[in-house]
């Protein structure tokens, strides 16, 4: 786990060995361990290649990076872990190839010069690399199926820079970052970010999930991005008994627990005390007895968001050295700045600072690596089950009488309704001009009054919701086809920024074992009900799957908790420090910040109901402020 930059400049700046040593130092904190820079001149121009190390396996300095081949070919500038590393080892050896360390950024060297891109779907891990042909004379940069590990780039025909943080991006830039209005604006109105390839900064692009992407060093052209594996919806024939997924998916969960205890470091879980992180814990003490295992958890002030109870039970199973992490108003204010920054482009909840605080508990302890429970919601149909999709899917093959008493059956669990279910049932099945109109009916598409759409329209800003499909669903599949979505281009990715920025800041590997392609593969190709019962529980088959292994009251819990914060609470104690924040002139044209301050007053006041769009004005003027952005 590390950070790493590179590129390639056709006629390369004089300062570029100080713009080097200035972006490494931004990334510090992904690698506190070791430090490493490379320059290549050559015909072509110059190629840099960057690395900052947390030591993980092999703790050695064998496992130095950049990392060059015995014949001075390939040079390899590598963030992530791959965990099946032993494995590859053993065939790479078989095939006479020797090793002069235990690390897997060897193993992933040897493994491309012998394999090329055909190595890519043997690789069990999360990863971002840059790998530099001096033979062939390419840059080619790669990320992992899901994304979990970043790779941030920009690219004309005179340059390619690549990095894993946005400022140590900037940094290698000759000019200033600047705004790009349509990310914000599906930020700030519709909550949408990290859903495509453009940042919020003009030019910065990062690489989608699964994509790779070649550069030509003779004349500065790219091939692709290419994409390497995508999600295969396609349902499995003849279906498994329900019994015997459920089994299959147990061993692929505890052989995923397995592959990511590998480490040659202190480690620890994040536990909130729900299924996923409670899967996590629990199948760690099924596979180690006696290991010591520790657990963080965010424990809520707000007695009703607080799941300490779930957590105390966790604990109790496994005997866990526990830390739980208490936190106030006041300290997100002192915080908020550090964490705006640690993150480097606006969130979409306060929910990050309690991930933040349980990465600097575990930090606090001596914990570098931390398992977490992400993916399982997008690969088990969590959160509220989907029902407008699964509903659609019951039409779409004839079963309505299931479908009716699905959505009625959405009754019997918290946070869910018939009427919603019913609602969203009907804006599966609208066609797309249909579904423009509705939204217009409904007032979801008028432009706020905190905004100045005129000047988006000149800017040529799509102001409309984006409605995506996953492409060539198949009738009855509309679950999975979302989740295939979800993983790879909305909801994952953000998830999974949050996640590595929060545990870099820290000097924290984190870890998602839910999030292997084998059981993505698998997963998407069982039956939707299931994922999703007829009675409308979720992430049916692994409750299933888990039985003996987690506590039966977490298995059969019904709500769905999480990392919640009482944000409203929050937002009001810190009412006069956020006006100051919300009416400051940060130079984005179109937004209006009296309005904005107008619009916030009301909600604290209670005039309006609380939306989490309160917390995109803060968090967006603040990022302003303190990233140097300019407009």
């Amino acid at each position: 786990m590390c950070g790493i930059l590179g590129g390639w400049w056709r006629h390369a700046p004089q300062d570029l060995e100080h713009r080097a040593d200035r972006a490494l130092e931004l990334m510090r904190n992904r690698g506190p361990n070791d430090q490493g820079r490379e320059m290549h001149p050559g015909p072509w121009g110059v190629c840099l290649a960057g690395h900052t190390r947390l030591s993980i396996l092999d703790l050695s300095a064998a496992g130095h990076q950049p990392m060059a081949s015995q014949d001075g070919r390939y040079l390899l500038v590598f963030n992530g872990e791959i965990y099946n590393y032993r494995e590859l080892r053993e065939e790479l050896k078989a095939r006479g190839l020797s090793f002069h360390s235990d690390s897997d950024t060897e193993v992933l060297l040897q493994a491309w010069i012998t394999w090329g891109p055909a190595v890519l779907p043997r690789l069990v891990g999360m990863f971002a690399f840059g790998m530099l042909d001096k033979h062939e004379q390419t840059w080619t940069l790669v990320r992992d199926p899901f994304g979990i590990k970043p790779l941030l780039y920009t690219h004309d025909a005179d340059h390619l820079i690549f990095a894993s943080e946005p400022a140590s991006l900037y940094a290698l830039q000759p000019a200033g970052p600047k705004l790009d209005w349509q990310t914000a604006y599906d930020y700030l109105v519709h909550g949408h970010y990290d859903h495509r390839p453009s940042t919020f900064v003009r030019s910065v692009r990062q690489m989608p999930p699964a994509h790779m992407q070649v550069l030509s060093l003779r004349d500065g052209s790219t091939a692709g991005p290419t994409q390497w594996w995508t999600p295969d919806i396609t349902p499995r024939q003849p279906a498994p008994r329900f019994e015997d997924a459920a089994q299959e998916l147990r061993e692929l969960f505890l052989q995923s627990i397995r592959l990511h205890l590998r480490s040659d470091v202190p480690l620890g879980a994040a536990l909130s005390g729900g299924l996923d992180s409670s899967a996590i814990v629990c199948a760690i003490r099924h596979i180690e007895p006696d290991m010591p295992l520790h657990t963080f958890s965010f424990i809520s002030p707000d007695a009703a968001r607080s799941e300490e109870k779930w957590v105390d039970i966790v604990n109790q199973h496994v005997g866990a050295i526990e830390h739980k992490v208490r936190v106030d108003a006041n300290e997100l204010a002192t915080d908020l700045d550090d964490m705006i920054k640690a993150q480097a482009e606006p969130f979409g909840s306060t929910s990050i600072y309690a991930q933040y605080r349980v990465f600097q508990e575990a930090r606090r302890h001596g914990i570098t690596v931390m398992l977490e429970g992400q993916g399982a919601d997008e690969l088990l149909a969590g959160y509220n089950g989907y029902p407008g999709h699964r509903a659609r899917s019951l039409i779409q093959t004839g079963h309505w009488i299931r479908a009716a008493k699905f959505i009625c059956a959405q009754n019997n669990w918290p946070g869910r309704s018939a009427r919603n279910a019913m609602q969203e049932t009907i804006g599966q099945l609208l066609p797309e001009s249909l579904y423009e109109t509705a939204r217009g009916w409904s007032g979801r598409e008028s432009a706020p009054s905190w905004i100045d759409s005129d000047k988006l329209q000149q800017a040529g800003v799509v102001m409309r919701h984006p409605r995506v499909r996953w492409p060539g669903a198949q009738r009855g599949r509309c679950v999975m086809g979302e989740l295939a979505m979800a993983l790879t281009r909305r909801g994952m990715p953000p998830l999974l920024r949050h996640g590595d920025r929060n545990s870099m800041r820290f000097s924290i590997e984190s870890r998602v074992p839910f999030l292997i392609r084998d059981m993505a593969d698998y997963l998407l190709s069982l039956p939707e009900d299931y994922l999703v019962s007829d009675a409308g529980q979720t992430k049916h088959v692994l409750r299933t799957a888990l039985r003996g292994i987690v506590p039966d009251s977490i298995l059969v819990r019904k709500d769905k908790i999480g990392f919640e914060t009482p944000e409203l609470a929050w937002l009001s104690a810190m009412a006069p420090q956020i006006r100051g924040w919300l009416s400051q002139d940060v130079g984005v044209p179109f937004l209006r910040p009296d309005r904005l301050v107008a619009e916030f007053d009301a909600i604290v006041q209670g005039k309006k109901p609380f939306s989490w769009q309160a917390w995109r004005w803060i968090n967006f003027q603040r990022w302003m402020a303190v990233s140097g952005v300019q407009a």
